[in-house]
């Protein structure tokens, strides 16, 4: 097996100096953690190989050399990227567009669209980057928010690749995502759906994103899953984690004891609480300084028994929005030392840079506390990083809500991070915490992160992904191959007789906003009524739609007509028949029902048929339709009971039809066939729920086939009405199935 890993920074850095280029590992945790599960992966399967695909820190004049080293020496293939086009691509669009938005920080984010023709452009170079090194069964992983459209490229070369997706953000609510320009929100998300495997930190942001993906793209979610362009995309929730055992392994080890006597030499027998982040405005490090302040304030015993060291890691010093949070951090922490501290006494050690491993872990192991606060997280791995470095026990974790690690690390002090006195009274409790209570919440954090790790998460991921994959393959085994339909060509031909029960909207024409515009094309007729002119062969129409309509499109066809699923039915060169007779003065009361829906659903409406209503909501607006939808649904249920008549409630494409029990198109179709089939040719195509009741009477020798990837007990799966008509066109005597451009010209 071979593993494409890619992501927008490789794992390996260059930098040049005087005596050439220098390879240094990436710093991040993107890179850190996958490298790690990288290393792991290759130990305990030798004969898996993995490349890498990223931009590796600069630009470089002999990029072929470059580039034939990192592979030979790392396996990374390097994207090299211009200044320029780096510039706009990721300190742009990347960073002050997409970087401040997921975060909820719409006052920050810069709408350019020089930024986005720049996006795109670097997604498409990664896309070449990728078809370079891919071979036909490798796996493809691409990872984060610079990457968003590489899936969608990818898939356009290679329809069959196996793509895996994860975003390592916070997917926003829809109400922040609708900011982005529509074809922006528009092209992201089909980029995304490129993938076979979709995944996120946390089942919020799934929901997140399945709803946008409703209200953009109008598709809905079942079980976890999208039916997107004739395919099944999975989405689901992988919190990513740490190398719990390399942290835990370190604080215990010597080059740490090392560390922790300096630190201790600093701060003597003090309490130690520990804040340590990048420099970044989503990271809430003001607001915790100023909690910080309410806890001094509020609680003087504890002036100069208490340290906050707080560490800010310098990050993307180009962005004015971060110099603004550097110059506040500088001063609030000046003013918070001059107000509280003392000769002896400094209430925050303020170290403006970054730390070794050995000197993080040291800090993770002394800390009594861990302040976290960031105001909106994808995860947020410090947590992690601090509970499994409590080999003590002992230890406080005080966490944001706002962090994706909040959803596991639940016996933390959970806070709102825009509350300062909530911050104050969060450090309060932490001091006060009975040791036997941080053991108890520290035990539990510990198992949790252990048990799921950053290999775990990443098996998990690639488990998830060749599962999704299998599905579709199985779904795609459903489909006829060239063999088949050749195999269903002949027996049409050498059958004595054959009926073809055919279903309407969905199954021979794609759905429209309003059923008066799914109109049979001339392309369409002339189909059915050269099938309808084969000697022994009979045409069944057999759909929901009311017998007016049947009649103004099909009436003059040699076809059999079957109308309001089973009520009616029109054999050929004979007067409509009502299959047995029912009552009808239900809709009366049943109507009013449905008027009131549709005053609470703009953009619904009712269709009332002779013996049955339909609630339309097509063209309502998804989500709420969804809602009001099974609102409606419930109501009906218990309303029904009360009526002298037994009916029925039909949920469709974006339809809920009321009808009278006891008739189907299952019962309707069973007056056609014969009680002996031996040399008899029959086929049945249905999209919806009410076509089950057709294949389910249908002889074990007759081809069935569900238009649209959804459970089915039809034994064949075609795509859309499109695949349909080729194949009904393909029985018709010296007539071959043709691809879709000549279909087009025909129509012409």
């Amino acid at each position: 097996m071979r593993l494409i890993i890619v992501s927008n920074r490789a794992p390996v850095s260059i930098t040049k100096d005087e005596t050439g280029y220098r390879y240094e590992e990436s710093s991040g945790g993107l890179a850190s953690g996958l490298r790690t599960y990288v290393e792991k992966a290759l130990e305990k399967t030798p004969d898996l190989e993995i490349i890498w695909v990223g931009w590796p820190g600069a630009s470089v004049e002999n990029e072929a050399e470059v580039g034939k080293e990192l592979f030979e020496k790392f396996k990374i293939h390097g994207v090299f990227l211009s200044p320029e086009l780096m510039e706009n691509f990721y300190e742009g669009f990347c960073n002050k567009t997409i970087w401040p938005l997921f975060h909820y920080f719409p006052t920050f984010t810069v709408y350019e669209n020089n930024y986005w023709e720049d996006y795109i452009t670097v997604n498409q170079k990664y896309c070449d980057a990728v078809m370079e090194v891919v071979r036909e069964d490798d796996v493809i992983w691409v990872h984060d928010y610079h990457l968003m459209l590489l899936p969608a490229m990818l898939r356009k070369k290679n329809a069959g690749a196996t793509i895996g997706f994860f975003l390592h953000i916070p997917f926003p609510s829809y109400e922040i995502y609708r900011l982005l320009p529509r074809e922006w929100r528009t092209t992201i998300l089909e980029g995304i759906y490129g993938a076979d495997l979709i995944g996120f930190h946390t089942f919020d942001y799934c929901t997140y994103f399945l709803r946008s993906t409703l209200r953009i793209l109008g598709m809905m979610e079942h079980m976890g899953e999208i039916i997107y362009k004739e395919r099944t995309v999975k989405i689901d929730t992988f919190p990513m984690s740490i190398d719990y055992g390399k942290f835990h392994q370190a604080s215990t080890s010597d080059e740490v004891a090392s560390e922790i006597s300096k630190l201790k030499n600093h701060t003597s027998e003090k309490k130690i609480i520990l804040s340590i982040d990048r420099q970044d405005y989503t990271k809430g490090i003001l607001n915790r300084m100023k909690g910080y302040e309410y806890f001094l304030e509020n609680n003087p015993d504890w002036r100069g028994r208490v340290t906050l060291i707080m560490i800010v890691i310098p990050s993307r010093i180009g962005v004015e929005s971060y110099q603004s949070i550097k110059s506040q951090i500088d001063e609030l922490s000046g003013h918070i030392n001059s107000k509280f501290g003392s000769m002896d006494w400094i209430p925050i050690v303020y170290r403006y840079n970054s730390v070794s491993f050995n000197e993080l872990v040291a800090l993770y192991t002394c800390s009594d506390i861990a302040l976290i606060t960031p105001l909106r997280d994808g995860m947020n791995l410090i947590a992690k990083e601090y509970i499994a470095c409590r080999t003590t026990g002992k230890g406080v974790l005080i966490l944001s809500e706002m962090a994706g690690a909040a959803d596991e690390l639940l016996e933390s002090i959970i806070i709102n991070p825009n509350n300062q006195e909530e911050i104050g009274m969060a450090l309060t409790a932490a001091i006060q915490m009975p040791q036997e209570e941080q053991q108890r919440n520290s035990t539990l954090m510990q198992k949790r992160v252990r048990n799921y790790s950053i290999f775990e998460w990443a098996d998990d991921f690639l488990t998830s992904l060749h599962e999704a994959k299998n599905k579709q393959e199985r779904l795609q085994s459903r489909m006829p191959d060239a063999n088949t339909l050749a195999v269903i060509q002949q027996n049409f031909h050498k059958a004595e007789k054959r009926y073809l029960f055919l279903d309407y909207d969905g199954t021979l024409i794609p759905f429209a906003d309003t059923p008066s515009e799914a109109v049979p094309g001339e392309y369409l007729l002339s189909i059915l009524q050269e099938l309808a002119e084969s000697e022994n062969t009979e045409v069944i129409l057999i759909s929901g739609r009311n017998r007016s309509f049947l009649e103004k499109h099909f009436g003059h066809l040699p076809v059999s007509l079957v109308a309001e699923h089973g009520l009616y039915i029109r054999r050929v060169n004979t007067e409509w028949q009502l299959f047995k007779p029912i009552h009808r003065n239900w809709k009366r009361k049943i109507i009013p029902v449905l008027e009131q829906y549709t005053t609470k659903l703009p953009g619904s409406f009712i269709e009332e048929k002779e013996f049955s209503v339909v609630f339309h909501y097509r063209r309502s607006e998804p989500v709420r339709a969804i809602t009001i939808a099974r609102q409606l649904m419930n109501h009906l249920l218990s309303f029904t009971l009360n009526l002298d008549i037994q009916v029925e409630m039909l949920k469709g494409n974006k339809i809920l039809e009321v009808k009278n029990a006891g008739i189907d198109k299952g019962l309707a179709a069973m007056l056609w066939l014969p009680e002996k089939i031996n040399n008899t040719f029959v086929l049945a195509a249905g999209d919806d729920i009410t076509d089950e009741n057709l294949f389910r009477v249908m002889p074990s020798s007759a081809y069935t086939f569900k238009v649209g990837q959804s459970p089915s007990q039809a034994i064949y799966t075609l795509n859309d009405p499109e695949e349909l008509i080729q194949l009904l066109r393909s029985l018709i005597p010296d007539k071959k199935l043709i691809s879709n451009s000549q279909q087009q010209q025909s129509e012409v």
